[in-house]
Formats: C-alpha cells, sequence, structure tokens
C-alpha cells in the first residue's frame, strides 16, 4: 500500500482549491510537506512527520559510518584493514562510508598556501593527501577504497600506491592522482579535511574518530572498533542482509583502548 493512505489524515480543508479555510494556508495538498516552511505555515507539520517516517520504513536508509583518522597511525590502520572494509565488502548495500585523512595533524597558510605538520612525520602528510586524492578523483568507494585498504595493509603504504592502483583500478593513471597531490588541488582538499576534523562535536581527542549517522559518543566508539559489523546490522532499520545473520562470521576484534591521541 503506498503512501496515499496518509492524505485521509489531512483535515477536510484540503480538498479545497486554494487558500485553505483557517490556516492561511495558500499552497495545495501535495506540497505541504516539501519544505519545513510550507508544512508550519499549514499546520501539517505532524501529517508530514507521519508521512516521512512511512517513507523511511519502505526505504530504510543505509547506516552512515564516518572514519576521521590519519594514514599511519597502527590504530587506524587495524581499524580500517581489519573492521571497517571488512564490513564494508559484506553490508555495503545497508551502510554508506566518509573518509577523512587528516587526524591529529596541523595546518598553517604561508603565502596563501597550507602547510601540513603530522603526527607520524611527512610520509604520513602524503599517505594523507594519496589517499585524499583518491577520494576526491574515484568518488565511488567501490573504486576508492579497496585501493586505500591495499595500501594500509602493506609495510610501506606510500610506495604501495602504484601497484595497489594496477591491481584495483587498472584504468585510472598514476599520473593524474599524483597531480592532486603534488598541486593547488590536493592542497585545498587537504585543508578541506582539517577544516572537516577541527567542526567536529564533540571534538576528536584521538584517532581512529568514529562517527554513526553523525554522532559520536563512547558508546558509539567502543562498539564499532571492537564490533562494526554487528553494530551496523543492529542499527540497519530494514530488511537484514543475509550476511547479519550468519552468527558464525564477524570481522577480527580490535582493542577499544588501542587509539593515537593527539
Amino acid at each position: 500500500m503506498g503512501p496515499a493512505w496518509l492524505l485521509l489524515l489531512l483535515p477536510a480543508a484540503a480538498c479545497v482549491p486554494g487558500s485553505v479555510s483557517g490556516t492561511g494556508c495558500p499552497y495545495p495538498a501535495r506540497l505541504w510537506c516539501s519544505s519545513p516552511e510550507i508544512s508550519r505555515a499549514c499546520q501539517a507539520e505532524e501529517h508530514c512527520a507521519q508521512l516521512a517516517r512511512y517513507r523511511r520504513a519502505q526505504h530504510p536508509v543505509p547506516v552512515p559510518v564516518s572514519l576521521y583518522y590519519e594514514s599511519l597511525c597502527p590504530a587506524c590502520r587495524d581499524f580500517l584493514t581489519a573492521q571497517l572494509f571488512p564490513t564494508w565488502l559484506m553490508l555495503r548495500t545497508i551502510m554508506n562510508i566518509t573518509l577523512v585523512p587528516y587526524g591529529n595533524a596541523q595546518e598553517k597558510n604561508e603565502s596563501g598556501k597550507w602547510h601540513f605538520d603530522c603526527q607520524h612525520g611527512q610520509k604520513e602528510c602524503l599517505g594523507n593527501m594519496m589517499e585524499t586524492c583518491l577520494i576526491h578523483l574515484l568518488k565511488n568507494p567501490d573504486d576508492y577504497f579497496p585501493i586505500i585498504f591495499c595500501m594500509e595493509s602493506g609495510t610501506k603504504l606510500v610506495e604501495n600506491l602504484p601497484a595497489c592502483m594496477q591491481i584495483y583500478a587498472p584504468s585510472v593513471k598514476l599520473e593524474e592522482i599524483m597531480a592532486c597531490v603534488k598541486g593547488d588541488l590536493g592542497n585545498k582538499l587537504m585543508h578541506n579535511n582539517a577544516q572537516l576534523t577541527e567542526a567536529l562535536s564533540p571534538k576528536h581527542q584521538y584517532v581512529p574518530w568514529i562517527l554513526i549517522d553523525g554522532k559520536h559518543t563512547d558508546e558509539i566508539q567502543a562498539r564499532a572498533q571492537g564490533a562494526l559489523f554487528r553494530l551496523v546490522c543492529d542499527l540497519y532499520k530494514g530488511e537484514k542482509p543475509d550476511a547479519c545473520n550468519d552468527q558464525g562470521w564477524s570481522p577480527a576484534f580490535l582493542n577499544p583502548k588501542s587509539l593515537c591521541f593527539n
């Protein structure tokens, strides 16, 4: 049954063309839920909320998982390779990921260009920049996340980029990625990552810093770092994929206290 039944909840005045009697609403009923301002003007906020709940139930929203990290932090690498990537592989139809490589870095502007100082040295800054450019240029996690996983899985992250791209994105030119890394585009993208990290609320105290649906709490951090797969399955409101019903599989458990403090 479609959402049309919810129209029965609207006041009878909704059937009257033009202004709705008693509300001063000049909009037809089909527009009442098109914006918060219109729903308030037409006194239809409760009805619009019911409609929104119905739509969410019919089309569940994937669980948003955001990772704020730095490329050479051991705890970040462990979480990304042992929890986030395997969980995404199994559950990518019910989750969205956002990766923000920056972490505990610092930035300063000199002569109009941003300079970055990273917790694990300049090689980490280069790794952060490479991953940022991959995310920006390839856009789709299906394309960039396997490359980042490949880089983070090896002992030489920066040196892994060419081989990882050859395996997972052979049609993408390394020169294009490196032009971003060494040019103004990469500089601007990393500054944007710095701003996103600085804007976190609450302020990040360590990395990996994990958000679920835009929220961070100690409980979310501990559950995500300890059992992200089960957390995503539990939070998804729609029909669970078969993987969620397999009690015998879960990514490797990580010590929630394994963190890189700023």
